[in-house]
């Protein structure tokens, strides 16, 4: 049981702070014979699989790394391109390791602006009168748990779905949150969190549900 990330999105739907505690990578390594049997291109500064499925690699998979290389946006740690070394025969046979990647910052800036749209549509959609929004949203692999606050500020927890006192954690989250802003006189509730000791600070959550600062 883990927590995989926390975001902190303000009411305007930005985000102001993000931090990734363990992202699960599902690698699936390959060697490839002349020509590729799959489509590969370009998607925000990453290589992705946009057309074929084999052998556990799927659409939106990138490219991690080439003949034990790892991979840097477009290009191999080595400096070539990515695309480019695929078109070339002599290059072939090929090992290709596939993989979910990291999310980029624009991607982060972009889910947390989707979210806070989901949760302002979820709470005109409810037909309890005063919905609160989206509080839980669970898959088979995740669960999204939010909190939102008085003045509008989200926080977003993503957990193991077996993961237990998450309503602790969120608490505590906007108890440090709150400890941060009500302190530091220069601190608008628009602005990005990039306070160093922010980045230190983690909350362990015990089997009792209760959250602890280390």
């Amino acid at each position: 049981m883990v927590i995989f990330s926390v975001y902190v999105v303000n009411k305007a739907g930005g985000l102001i702070y993000q931090y990734d505690n363990y992202v699960p990578r599902a690698d699936a390594e390959k060697t490839f014979s002349y020509p590729l049997d799959l489509v590969l291109k370009h998607h925000d500064e990453k290589v992705v699989v946009s057309f074929g499925q084999r052998d556990g690699i799927k659409v939106g998979h990138a490219v991690l790394s080439i003949n034990g290389i790892d991979v840097m946006g477009k290009s191999t740690a080595d400096g070539k391109d990515i695309l480019e070394y695929l078109k070339d025969p002599a290059n072939y046979p090929v090992s290709i390791r596939f993989g979910r990647a990291r999310l980029s910052s624009n991607e982060k800036l972009m889910l947390a602006s989707m979210f806070h749209s989901l949760f302002a549509i979820g709470s005109q959609l409810s037909p309890e009168v005063g919905s609160s929004g989206i509080e839980m949203l669970e898959t088979d692999v995740f669960k999204l748990h939010c909190f939102q606050t008085l003045t509008g500020i989200k926080f977003i927890v993503l957990a193991d779905p077996r993961q237990a006192g998450i309503d602790a954690l969120l608490r505590k989250i906007y108890e440090i949150y709150a400890d941060f802003a009500l302190k530091n006189p220069f601190y608008s509730l628009e602005m990005p969190i990039r306070r160093p000791s922010c980045e230190s600070t983690r909350v362990y959550v015990d089997s009792a549900g209760s959250g602890t600062e280390r």
